[in-house]
Protein backbone atom coordinates (compact mmCIF):
# COMPACT_ATOMS: atom_id res chain seq x y z
CA UNK A 1 0.00 0.00 0.00
CA UNK A 2 1.43 3.36 -1.00
CA UNK A 3 1.49 6.46 1.17
CA UNK A 4 -1.11 8.02 -1.10
CA UNK A 5 -3.38 4.98 -0.71
CA UNK A 6 -3.07 5.21 3.06
CA UNK A 7 -3.83 8.95 3.05
CA UNK A 8 -6.88 8.36 0.82
CA UNK A 9 -8.09 5.59 3.12
CA UNK A 10 -7.74 7.81 6.21
CA UNK A 11 -9.51 10.70 4.46
CA UNK A 12 -12.38 8.41 3.47
CA UNK A 13 -12.66 7.10 7.04
CA UNK A 14 -12.77 10.64 8.46
CA UNK A 15 -15.43 11.66 5.94
CA UNK A 16 -17.54 8.62 6.86
CA UNK A 17 -17.12 9.51 10.55
CA UNK A 18 -18.20 13.10 9.94
CA UNK A 19 -21.27 11.90 8.03
CA UNK A 20 -22.17 9.54 10.86
CA UNK A 21 -21.75 12.40 13.37
CA UNK A 22 -24.01 14.62 11.28
CA UNK A 23 -26.66 11.88 11.18
CA UNK A 24 -26.64 11.15 14.93
CA UNK A 25 -25.95 14.50 16.62
CA UNK A 26 -29.66 15.32 16.90
CA UNK A 27 -30.14 12.20 19.07
CA UNK A 28 -27.96 13.61 21.86
CA UNK A 29 -28.18 16.34 24.48
CA UNK A 30 -24.50 17.08 25.22
CA UNK A 31 -21.22 17.49 23.41
CA UNK A 32 -18.23 16.57 25.58
CA UNK A 33 -14.64 17.30 24.66
CA UNK A 34 -11.58 15.98 26.49
CA UNK A 35 -7.95 16.24 25.46
CA UNK A 36 -8.14 12.84 23.77
CA UNK A 37 -11.72 12.32 22.61
CA UNK A 38 -14.94 13.94 21.53
CA UNK A 39 -18.26 12.49 22.71
CA UNK A 40 -21.98 12.97 22.26
CA UNK A 41 -24.05 11.92 25.27
CA UNK A 42 -27.50 12.13 26.82
CA UNK A 43 -26.31 12.08 30.43
CA UNK A 44 -23.13 13.62 31.82
CA UNK A 45 -21.73 13.55 35.34
CA UNK A 46 -18.50 15.47 36.02
CA UNK A 47 -16.70 15.08 39.35
CA UNK A 48 -13.57 17.05 40.27
CA UNK A 49 -11.27 14.87 42.35
CA UNK A 50 -7.94 15.38 44.04
CA UNK A 51 -5.33 12.95 45.19
CA UNK A 52 -1.62 13.14 45.87
CA UNK A 53 -1.61 16.89 45.28
CA UNK A 54 -3.09 16.44 41.80
CA UNK A 55 -6.52 17.55 40.59
CA UNK A 56 -8.25 15.34 38.04
CA UNK A 57 -11.67 15.02 36.48
CA UNK A 58 -13.82 11.92 36.53
CA UNK A 59 -16.42 12.00 33.81
CA UNK A 60 -19.24 9.49 33.45
CA UNK A 61 -21.35 9.49 30.29
CA UNK A 62 -24.45 7.45 29.55
CA UNK A 63 -25.97 6.72 26.16
CA UNK A 64 -22.94 8.02 24.28
CA UNK A 65 -21.34 8.15 20.85
CA UNK A 66 -17.54 8.33 20.54
CA UNK A 67 -15.72 10.26 17.79
CA UNK A 68 -13.06 7.69 16.92
CA UNK A 69 -12.26 6.57 13.41
CA UNK A 70 -10.81 3.26 14.58
CA UNK A 71 -13.70 2.05 16.78
CA UNK A 72 -15.90 -0.56 15.15
CA UNK A 73 -18.84 0.43 17.37
CA UNK A 74 -19.07 4.08 18.34
CA UNK A 75 -22.32 3.80 20.31
CA UNK A 76 -21.72 2.89 23.96
CA UNK A 77 -24.06 2.53 26.90
CA UNK A 78 -21.66 3.93 29.49
CA UNK A 79 -18.27 5.63 29.41
CA UNK A 80 -15.99 6.55 32.30
CA UNK A 81 -13.17 8.96 31.53
CA UNK A 82 -10.46 10.14 33.91
CA UNK A 83 -8.42 13.11 32.76
CA UNK A 84 -6.00 15.64 34.21
CA UNK A 85 -6.94 18.30 31.68
CA UNK A 86 -10.05 20.43 31.52
CA UNK A 87 -13.27 18.99 30.15
CA UNK A 88 -15.58 21.03 27.94
CA UNK A 89 -19.29 20.18 28.20
CA UNK A 90 -21.84 21.93 26.01
CA UNK A 91 -25.58 21.39 25.93
CA UNK A 92 -26.87 21.17 22.38
CA UNK A 93 -29.71 23.44 21.32
CA UNK A 94 -32.80 21.50 20.32
CA UNK A 95 -35.01 22.98 17.59
CA UNK A 96 -38.61 23.67 18.58
CA UNK A 97 -39.90 21.92 15.46
CA UNK A 98 -38.38 18.86 13.83
CA UNK A 99 -38.87 18.69 10.09
CA UNK A 100 -39.55 15.26 8.58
Amino acid sequence: MSTQDLENYESDMELQLYREYRDVVSLFTYVVETERRFYLANQVDLQVRSGGGEVFYELTLADAWVWDVYRSSRFVRSVRVVTFKDVNIEELAKPDIALP
